[in-house]
């Protein structure tokens, strides 16, 4: 009679609660190491967004993951609601190239703002005897991890140089968290990252070991950028990291904040609500965010189409 008692109880309290619960949206945003920018884009939005949790009902988590290239497989299979991406990565995920023509276009795909500059940044041990890129063949470098969007921009400038991994001496995957401390462990000579500016991954080994930042220049370079409409040439400001006191001529790609169709619309259009509606405050959030401007976000490096619970937030504004 008591196990009887029990279960109905049991019943009863799990009945008054699948409401409550129910009424609970949880979001997640991928974003990538816990040192680069994206992992605060996706800390700043999240704050902004659970501070009105009680009224909308949608508590937001972010997750340190691969990169750009995981969080748009991670998208397409449902596992994350949203997910930081390179412009580049987004290009061909819309068109199925690259990292994804064997599973061909990710139709679902929707872009909600593009965020800061990603400038691809190359760092060198200050002992490797390295000034330009070309210096790298036969040394120990780091070409990025799987499933980084890092790595997908390092294999297509391999391919303009007609270089291949081997011509290093050692071509190592380390996660974005891990080069640095390796470069000054001596483990590796220099590594290529994607990166919005000012970034810890580059201050730690500017500071720590006296790491050079290597410009990204020439001909190769410059058919990249000419051909492909997600690169553009950017430059690096002098005297922002220590030990390197001149400007740096580099190119890059935008940050994307991606999701899917099947998100429903209001929970898309109250994500880019909390986040414009407290724009003043998402800038102070990461330095990086400093100079950005709204209406270039909702149209720079969007290669995918923006999604309709972003765009009714757009048209409210006058935006669009």
């Amino acid at each position: 009679m008591k196990i009887t008692a029990f279960a109905g109880a049991a019943a009863l309290a799990l009945a008054l609660a699948a409401p409550a619960s129910a009424q609970q949206k949880f979001v997640t945003i991928g974003t990538g190491g816990v040192t680069g920018v994206y992992y605060a884009v996706g800390g700043a939005i999240c704050r902004l967004l659970n501070k009105d949790r009680a009224t909308t009902k949608i508590r937001c988590s972010t997750e340190s993951t691969g990169g750009s290239v995981f969080n748009v497989n991670a998208i397409k299979s449902g596992d994350q609601e949203f997910g930081m991406s390179q412009s580049d990565v987004q290009f061909n995920a819309v068109k199925g190239l690259g990292q994804f023509k064997d599973a061909g276009p990710v139709a679902d795909l929707r872009a909600v703002f593009s965020v800061h500059p990603e400038p691809f940044t190359v760092l060198a041990r200050k002992e490797a005897g390295v000034t330009k890129f070309e210096d790298f063949k036969g040394k120990r470098f780091n070409i990025g991890n799987p499933g980084s969007g890092t790595r997908a921009s390092m294999e297509e400038l391999l391919t303009e140089l007609g270089w291949k991994t081997t011509d290093f001496s050692l071509a190592s995957e380390l996660k974005a968290d891990e080069q640095g401390t390796a470069l000054c462990d001596n483990k590796i000579d220099g590594f290529f990252y994607g990166v919005g500016h000012p970034s810890a991954a580059i201050q730690d080994p500017t500071t720590g070991c006296g790491a050079k930042l290597v410009p990204l220049e020439g001909p190769a370079i410059d058919k990249l950028v000419a051909e492909k409409p997600y690169f553009s040439k950017a430059t690096i400001p002098g005297g922002m990291y220590s030990a390197n006191p001149n400007p740096t001529s580099t190119y890059g790609v935008v940050s994307v904040l991606l999701t899917s169709a099947k998100v429903p619309d209001d929970v898309v259009y109250l994500l880019t609500k909390a986040v414009f509606d407290n724009f003043d405050e998402f800038k102070k959030l990461h330095p990086a965010f400093a100079n950005l401007d709204p209406q270039a976000m909702i149209k720079n490096g969007l290669s995918a189409p923006l999604h309709t619970g972003a765009v009714k937030y757009y048209k409210e504004k006058g935006w669009m």
